[in-house]
């Protein structure tokens, strides 16, 4: 079984950078206090890093 992460969105993408949106938006959030589950996979875990400021990791399965 792939190992998956479980990240919320905690900041609001309102008067920020185009691309802070956009990486929001590929990681499938883009309204506050939304939670999804995605794969772990390098790629995922740059999108994170990227705006830590907006999101975070709420739990790591597998």
């Amino acid at each position: 079984m792939a190992k998956t992460i479980v990240i919320k969105q905690i900041g609001s993408p309102i008067r920020r950078p185009a691309k802070q949106r956009a990486t929001l938006i590929g990681l499938g959030l883009n309204k506050m206090h939304r939670v999804r589950e995605l794969e772990d996979t390098p790629s995922v875990r740059g999108m994170i890093n990227s705006i830590p400021h907006m999101v975070e990791i709420v739990e790591e399965k597998g």
